[in-house]
């Protein structure tokens, strides 16, 4: 039984071997026919094998284009020029012409103080400081303040009309203008009502003269750039006419006394100029030749004293007021054009005095000084000097 069982598992085995070598067999052939047809005939279709589709990728629709507008597009602006290299700022315009223009008005005060000045200083020549009735004298004299050197004196021609006469040099200066090489003439007739007795009238009539002199005068303004001044030299002169009445007195034979009133007419000839160089005047002037001019009254006394023997004092002084006065600047400054200062009435207050020496019979050592007192353009001023006086 046992070897019955073991011959059909033989048989089992064997027939398995045999189906299982036929399979292969089955296997092999259609490869070695796939190698042999790949020589003589044209690609042959593989035997579909899997493969796996790629994955789609994702392409957004193209976007539709806009519509052309119906106006037409700019042209693309040109290339910029190459900008031109940096050239230096301009300076910047200064302001202040009407600063100039009114500076125009502080050169007819200065030229208004000058015709002043000259009148005080030429009424030392016509005795001003002195006693109203003296003997001839004559006397030579310097002054500081302003510098004045010179000679004056009277002569009594008869009993009741005397001389007054003198000449000097002069220097001065004040407020801004500077006067040198003045030569300073004057002289006046009295008339002394003598025999009246001590108590009378007296009349004087003379004039001043300044022939010619030179002057400087200084022009300042403002600008936004910094302030200007500037001084120019021109040539001017000065004449001068007056009247005086009075009345004096003699109290005792130490003691004179007077009072009196002036009339004087004043005129001042400038001649033309242009504004003096200098480094920064943006607003110039050019002054034309013209005429200054102003009437005076004058109302004032005088009392001379001898002390002892050897001292005599004499103080004078009076009210003066101008009027119808007139300058004769024509400015033709840039920035303004024309400019004509109009010059008002002022008045002021005039003094003098005097203190005599006596160092011998006939000799007199003096010391004086006369001198303003009031608002500019006449302002304060004071002019004081000495002189040797001889009598005879």
């Amino acid at each position: 039984m046992a070897k019955l069982r073991f011959k059909r598992f033989v048989r089992a085995g064997a027939l398995a071997t045999l189906a299982a070598l036929a399979f292969v067999a089955l296997d092999i052939r259609p490869a070695v026919a796939q190698a042999a047809c790949g020589s003589e005939c044209g690609e042959p279709t593989p035997y579909p094998t899997y493969s796996p589709s790629p994955t789609p990728t994702y392409s957004p629709s193209p976007s539709p284009s806009p519509s052309p507008s119906p106006y037409p597009s700019p042209s693309p602006s040109p290339d910029p020029a190459p900008a031109p290299s940096p050239s230096p700022s301009p300076s910047p315009t200064p302001t202040g012409a009407d600063s100039s223009g009114n500076s125009i008005r502080g050169l007819a005060n200065q030229r208004f103080n000058q015709m002043i000045t000259n009148r005080v200083l030429g009424t030392v020549l016509l005795g001003v400081n002195e006693q109203v009735n003296c003997s001839d004298c004559i006397s030579a004299f310097g002054s500081a303040g302003s510098f004045s050197a010179g000679i004056h004196g009277r002569k009594e021609l008869t009993n009741n009309l005397s001389l007054l006469a003198g000449i000097a040099y002069t220097h001065y200066n004040e407020g801004g203008y500077k006067v040198t090489s003045a030569p300073i003439g004057a002289f006046a007739l009295r008339y002394d009502f003598t025999d009246w007795g001590s108590s009378r009238p007296f009349f004087d009539v003379g004039t001043i003269l300044t022939p010619w002199e030179k002057a400087r005068y200084t022009r300042s303004y403002d600008t936004s750039l910094g302030p200007v001044s500037v001084t120019s030299s021109t040539n001017a002169s000065n004449y001068a006419v007056y009247g005086r009445a009075g009345w004096m007195r003699r109290l005792s034979p130490r003691d004179e006394v007077a009072a009196s009133i002036e009339v004087w007419q004043l005129w001042q000839r400038v001649s033309g100029y242009t504004d003096g160089a200098v480094a920064f005047n943006p607003f110039d002037a050019a002054i034309a030749t013209g005429t200054d001019r102003t009437s005076l009254v004058k109302i004032g006394g005088q009392w001379t004293h001898l002390y002892g023997s050897n001292i005599e004092a004499n103080i004078n002084g009076g009210w003066v007021q101008s009027f119808a006065s007139h300058s004769g600047i024509v400015a033709t400054v840039t920035g303004n054009g024309v400019v004509v200062p109009t010059m008002g009435n002022q008045g002021w207050f005039e003094y003098g005095g005097r203190l005599g020496f006596r160092v011998q019979k006939g000799w007199i050592v003096d010391l004086f000084a006369n001198g303003t007192l009031g608002p500019q353009p006449v302002g304060n001023t004071v002019h004081g000097g000495a002189g040797l006086r001889i009598s005879y």
